[in-house]
């Protein structure tokens, strides 16, 4: 619906309900997301082995992600303390598979090694 003006009022970029899409980018936009999403993505993960896997990402900023994820609705936390994608999870980490083919082809190719 658009205003007298023409412009589409605006759609309350907090509210997930009005704004699915910016709810969506505030979401995998926060740093480490996309990285704790990508690590999940083949199978569970136990907290040690994610944090291991995550290189400089400290584990109180490790624990504040997945409870963003898990809050979402997109990870959930099981009774023998690993963390899994939920379907929504894995709906997510499909959508994301041309976003990370296009890396691939985007990033620089290393120089042919010389003898």
């Amino acid at each position: 619906m658009r205003s007298a003006s023409g412009a589409k009022p605006s759609r309350g970029r907090t509210d997930p309900a009005h704004a699915p899409m910016l709810a969506a980018m505030d979401l995998i936009g926060q740093r480490w997301i996309l990285r704790v999403l990508w690590e999940l993505e083949p199978g569970r993960l136990g907290f040690l082995e994610l944090r291991r896997r995550m290189g400089n990402c400290s584990s109180s900023m490790l624990s504040t992600r997945l409870q963003h994820l898990q809050s979402a609705g997109v990870i959930v936390k099981n009774s023998d303390k690993t963390y899994e994608l939920t379907t929504a999870g894995h709906e997510l980490t499909t959508a994301l598979q041309p976003i990370w083919a296009w890396s691939e082809r985007w990033a620089p190719t290393p120089p042919p090694a010389t003898d």
